[in-house]
């Protein structure tokens, strides 16, 4: 991809060599031929004088040598050949070199006998003159030519500042800060315009970002009280002896379903506050020691399936929110013993630049483009589809980057630092 000025000025470049290069042509072309014009006039006169000197002299010579110019006879049978020029190479013997000239070829009568006379100019004086007059023309045409694409750049470069300035404070702008976008200065209409324009669907995207936030935040806390009611009553009811064993099942299933819109309500706060950058309580984070203590909490589901844990680690000291790391390694780590196999294997590696978290499992690979994306699970999944949008957020507020891949049987999550 190129930027619009590195288009622009090529396509002007390009078009302002091609058009030089024909004007080029043209005019030497034009002028060669105005010369060529001239030293046929000339050579014409040489004949005249040829046709002169015959009505005087019986006896002709061989050839006639002068400085630039060759006058040569040759005795013929009949005549054939009219007047004629052209262009050709010929050997100057006064110079001692081959050099390219003119001729006037015509057969005539002298004394009473035919002759073909061929008179030959020289043109390298005209060369000369000619190569002078065309670089006397297009020299100042190519100057002008750089003058006009040096002037070009720097207008050009300067007229779109405006621009590069908007684009700067686009890129600055970010809702989660609370601030405006910066309106830009500028006297060229176009730039004004779109300057208003996005000033103006800044402001939009900001109030209804603002009452999107205050709605989801409502809604998830508002939500929790009659959850929590529900979870209280559920519990009661469960612990009651008059119960029949259909009765008990439904409530059993009742109590599961909230338990999940429960889980469902805290990630989804949970991602309203890591989208909004509220969980602010930021420390140097021992990952190290935490992965230890995640393992040694996990400890239980890990014996139950039989899984082998190979632990490679360092100390790594992150400064970020504790509780999102503890969110962090509980969802990549809990994944990996919640979809594993009965004796499989999860490989835990830990070095300055990343940490990389590998299951053996017998589900599917996941799809990369969409495994990060908000309620996407496999279909073996029992989950709610959030535990890797939360992983994927929390890494993206402390520029981590996160990667998925599936290779050998192995599901691999590493997280970049």
């Amino acid at each position: 991809m190129m930027r619009l000025f590195t288009t622009y000025n090529r396509a002007l470049l390009t078009i302002s060599i091609i058009g030089l290069l024909i004007i080029g042509y043209l005019f030497y072309n034009t002028l060669s031929q105005y010369l060529n014009k001239q030293i046929d006039n000339y050579l014409v006169e040489e004949l005249l004088e040829v046709k002169d000197y015959a009505r005087n002299k019986t006896n002709y010579p061989a050839h006639v040598v002068f400085e630039d110019l060759v006058i040569e006879y040759h005795k013929i049978s009949k005549q054939h050949i009219k007047r004629h020029f052209g262009d050709t190479v010929f050997f100057n013997p006064k110079k001692g070199h081959k050099e390219s000239g003119r001729f006037l070829e015509e057969d005539l009568a002298l004394g009473g006998k035919d002759y073909n006379v061929k008179i030959i100019a020289s043109k390298i004086a005209h060369a000369d003159q000619a190569q002078s007059i065309f670089l006397v023309i297009i020299l100042p045409v190519l100057g002008l030519l750089v003058v006009i694409l040096l002037v070009n750049r720097y207008m050009t470069k300067n007229i779109w500042l405006p621009f590069r300035q908007i684009l700067a404070n686009l890129k600055s702008f970010n809702l989660n800060h609370g601030g405006n976008y910066q309106k830009v200065d500028t006297s060229i209409v176009e730039f004004k315009e779109l300057n208003d324009a996005i000033v103006d669907i800044s402001q939009r995207v900001k109030s209804d970002y603002k009452e999107i936030k205050l709605f989801t935040e409502n809604a998830s806390h508002e939500m929790m009280t009659p959850i929590a009611v529900i979870n209280s009553k559920l519990d009661m009811m469960l612990q009651s002896n008059n119960l029949s064993e259909e009765e008990s099942k439904n409530l059993i299933d009742l109590y599961s379903a909230t338990s999940k819109l429960t889980k469902l309500n805290q990630s989804l706060l949970l991602l309203v506050k890591i989208d909004n950058n509220l969980l602010k309580d930021k420390e140097e984070v021992n990952l190290k020691k935490l992965i230890e203590e995640k393992l040694a909490y996990f400890q239980e589901f890990i014996q139950q399936k039989n899984i082998n844990i190979k632990l490679d680690s360092q100390d790594k000291e992150l400064l970020m929110s504790r509780y999102l790391a503890d969110i962090l390694l509980d969802n990549l780590i809990g994944n990996a013993i919640r979809h594993n196999k009965i004796d499989g294997s999860i490989n835990i590696e830990l070095n300055a630049k990343k940490l990389a978290i590998s299951n053996t499992s017998e589900a599917d690979a996941l799809d990369p483009s969409v495994a990060f994306e908000r309620f996407y699970k496999s279909p073996s999944s029992e989950g709610m589809g959030l535990g890797l949008a939360i992983v994927k957020q929390t890494a993206e507020l402390h520029q981590f980057k996160i990667v998925y891949s599936h290779e050998h049987n192995l599901h691999s999550f590493c997280l970049i630092f």
